[in-house]
């Protein structure tokens, strides 16, 4: 041992005798909390007093992937984890993320104590406090509200609130504020909570929204004064019990038949939630992997993808309760009854066909669900899938891939979806093609998490090579007996609303809902079994939100052929030439490379056996479909199941009407309240805002190629985001003013002052009575649907 080291261990030798040492090992605690409400010893309970008011104050932004600083605050174990400063969404990373999935990934406040995430209440809280005598109970309740991160940030805001008390409330400072969702997060740790509140003094909680009310306040308070306990125990009621009982009875038989159909069930299913009453569901399940069957305690196996090796030699499917509140951006509920029970029994057992052995698990096997799946029936994977379409296409949009523009720029504003027909000898249809054409064709999955973003090329090659198969077994084999018309397409069995959907964007957000809404949609796409089953492997199964830049850019370029492919299939239903200069108005401009490669000689030559009767066929046809699926297809967005007054229908019609720069001038989702003052009658509106561009050939320079004056808008009845940007609320005489405003917008000034009349910006003091309103209208008119909408995006103009 040399001088220096023997100096520098005689240094922390004395520092250890003088308590400095200690105080360089000791975690620096906050400043005292002095709060702002009285504290009680009256016992506050989570479950029954804290978690309804976290649910409409707090996971309204702390939930899902998105959450900031991955705080969830809709469950217990999600505060109990704590935040973290690395992000899930991020698209610049060079190698996969660690999983932090909620409920998966960790179970022990120690495995996520290794995972970086640090506590917002304290891990050690001074309780019980029950018990105590005053002035003991004083100093642990200022102890566990000193030691709370969640306590400073609420009492910070109530010093320092946002809201004005003037009608038209200011608007927050920008620099002050910063609201775009890619921004910087600041998660500050309980060691320096006293320099966020410094360098921060305006971004207590909720952020730039306004503060709690005394009541409120004091409740989340009082619980963290009295250590901030609760659990995420669910009681499950007898019924329902009885439900899961029969449900993994059936869902774990011993034939290889029902173990492959299970593992296909799983694989489609592991997003969404399970429900057993139609009409007023109180309880929502998931369907997980087990290493124990029905019976046994439930052992999870999670892993970074359904397909993935579970690890064990026998899977079971097990039914869980959810455990976190509800939030409509990732809430995609699926009801199972005996019926639907009877539906995959026919479809999936009682078909006659063999399974002989199990597919493997490797990635390049279990990634394409043609491999996985060859042995199952193609109908009864179409049907299954077609049965609840909405469902299906929701987890493209509501699973992880759900954020950002690289996911959703590849995707126009406004496109209606309808399906080719099930019982149809149609290629996409035949089993003898499939096996020939889809099972050497690659997914991004394929290639895992940690990918190069230069694989797009051979996938393009991929995807001509199946386009130009598909095109020579139509034309030497099935070209004769085909008929190119509406009968092509699924009607839904005459009863079956997933028949025809629409596909809105907002930007970095995006939803599906049943009907075909709106006019005249900027596109529209017929899916097939197997481009269906392709969107979902790629998006949902295989899509990777922790995976690094190479696998999300090669997952956005892939979905471009599927997107083209679905194009594809609704333009040969028009006449064949018009389909060029159709597709043409779609990709104007400058056109990725690789998009001309596949689209190059692939549009269909078959003529269509349609007789159009107008010089524009594309408006004429939308326009059949709406005529031929009526009386089946949805109508819950119809203007007409809301207000019905003529005045009323005339002024959203008036809306629905207006294109052009005016019209850009509107956020991209937009939550409408329109009331009746004479009778306290309310319904609630979506007004949605079409965003045009050139094409959404390219993944960047997306504000190069925007054609504002082809922007158009929809509002409907009902809910059609799960990410408002703005809410307006108005008297339904009013209504014609609105849409007289919004048309003759001409600047930003002008909607400003829209906003002054109509309203309710983030500032607003009464802001919290709209959102509890609303949300309380939703549950009440939609109780299954029902999630509490996502305030992360809502603007400050």
């Amino acid at each position: 041992m040399n001088k220096w080291t023997t100096s520098i261990w005689c240094i922390v030798v004395l520092l250890a005798g003088s308590g400095i040492y200690h105080f360089f090992q000791t975690p620096i605690k906050a400043k005292s909390l002095p709060v702002s409400v009285p504290l009680t010893s009256e016992v506050v309970n989570y479950h029954d007093d804290v978690k309804p008011v976290l649910a409409k104050r707090c996971v309204v932004c702390h939930a899902c992937y998105d959450a900031p600083c991955q705080l969830k605050m809709g469950a217990y174990s999600g505060i109990e984890r704590g935040a973290s400063k690395e992000r899930v969404y991020d698209g610049e990373r060079l190698i996969e993320a660690n999983l932090t999935r909620l409920f998966e990934d960790g179970h022990t406040l120690a495995q996520w104590r290794d995972k970086d995430f640090f506590a917002v209440n304290s891990d050690t809280p001074q309780t019980s406090t029950n018990g105590l005598s005053s002035t003991d109970y004083q100093t642990a309740a200022n102890e566990n509200l000193s030691s709370s991160v969640i306590a400073h940030l609420l009492q910070l805001k109530h010093d320092t609130p946002v809201e004005t008390a003037s009608e038209t409330p200011a608007l927050l400072n920008k620099e002050d504020y910063p609201l775009n969702i890619n921004r910087a997060y600041q998660c500050p740790t309980i060691d320096d909570i006293d320099d966020f509140k410094e360098d921060y003094p305006l971004w207590g909680m909720p952020y730039a929204l306004p503060a709690l009310d005394k009541q409120e306040n004091a409740l989340i308070l009082n619980w963290i004064a009295q250590g901030g306990k609760g659990s995420d125990d669910v009681v499950i009621t007898e019924e329902n019990q009885q439900h899961i009982m029969a449900w993994e009875d059936f869902l774990n038989g011993n034939s290889l038949k029902s173990q492959l159909m299970s593992r296909y069930l799983f694989e489609h299913l592991f997003l969404v939630h399970l429900h057993f009453d139609a009409k007023q569901p109180q309880q929502f399940f998931k369907l997980v992997r087990s290493a124990t069957a029905p019976g046994q305690p439930i052992k999870s196996i999670h892993t970074r993808r359904p397909f993935d090796n579970p690890g064990v030699e026998r899977v079971y499917y097990r039914i869980v309760p959810l455990k976190q509140t509800r939030v409509h951006k990732s809430h995609m509920p699926v009801l199972l009854t005996s019926d639907r029970m009877d539906k995959y029994e026919d479809w999936f057992l009682n078909d006659d066909y063999e399974v002989t052995s199990m597919p493997s698990y490797k990635p390049e096997e279990a990634s394409n669900p043609f491999i996985t799946f060859a042995q199952l029936p193609i109908n009864a994977r179409y049907n299954y899938m077609l049965d609840e379409a909405q469902n299906t296409i929701m987890q493209f949009i509501k699973g992880p891939v759900c954020r950002g523009q690289m996911a959703l720029n590849v995707i126009n504003d406004h496109f209606w979806v309808v399906f080719s027909e099930p019982d149809l000898d149609l290629v996409q249809n035949n089993g003898e093609f499939i096996q020939q054409a889809l099972q050497n064709i690659e997914l991004p999955a394929e290639e895992q998490s940690n990918a190069l973003p230069t694989a797009w090329m051979n996938y393009a090659a991929m995807e001509r090579e199946y386009l130009n198969a598909k095109s020579e077994f139509i034309n030497t084999k099935i070209k004769d007996k085909l008929s190119i018309d509406l009968d092509l397409l699924w009607n839904g069995d005459g009863e079956n609303e997933n028949m025809a959907l629409t596909i809105f964007r907002h930007k970095d957000a995006a939803s599906v809902v049943k009907g075909l809404v709106g006019d005249t949609p900027q596109t529209a796409w017929v899916l097939t079994y197997p481009l269906f089953e392709r969107i979902h492997y790629l998006l949902v199964a295989g899509y990777d939100v922790y995976g690094n830049v190479g696998h999300q850019l090669n997952s956005r370029m892939y979905m471009d052929f599927l997107r083209m492919e679905g194009e594809f299939n609704f333009l040969a239903l028009l006449p064949s030439e018009t389909r060029d200069k159709i597709r043409n108005k779609w990709y104007r401009g400058s056109v990725s490379e690789v998009e001309e490669f596949v689209y190059k000689g692939n549009t269909s030559k078959i003529e269509t056996n349609i007789e159009y009767k107008t010089d524009n066929p594309y408006q004429e046809l939308l326009d059949t479909m709406k005529r031929r699926f009526a009386g089946t297809i949805s109508e819950r967005h119809y203007l007409n199941n809301g207000f019905k007054e003529k005045e009323a229908i005339a002024s959203f019609n008036t809306i629905n009407s207006l294109k052009g720069k005016n019209i850009s001038l509107l956020p991209e989702s937009t939550i409408v309240r329109v009331y009746d003052k004479s009778s306290d009658e309310q319904h609630f509106y979506t007004m949605l805002r079409h965003s045009a561009h050139t094409n959404i050939s390219h993944l960047f320079n997306e504000e190069d190629r925007r054609l504002p004056e082809e922007d158009t808008v929809t509002i409907a009845s009902g809910f059609m985001t799960s990410h408002p940007n703005a809410f307006l609320q108005v008297e339904i005489s009013e209504l014609p003013d609105l849409a007289s405003r919004i048309n003759k917008m001409g600047a930003e000034p002008d909607y400003a002052a829209l906003l002054d009349t109509y309203g309710v910006r983030r500032t607003n003091p009464k802001f919290w009575d709209y959102a509890d309103n609303m949300h309380s209208y939703f549950k009440n008119t939609y109780p299954t649907e029902f999630g509490y909408l996502d305030f992360n995006r809502l603007e400050n103009r």
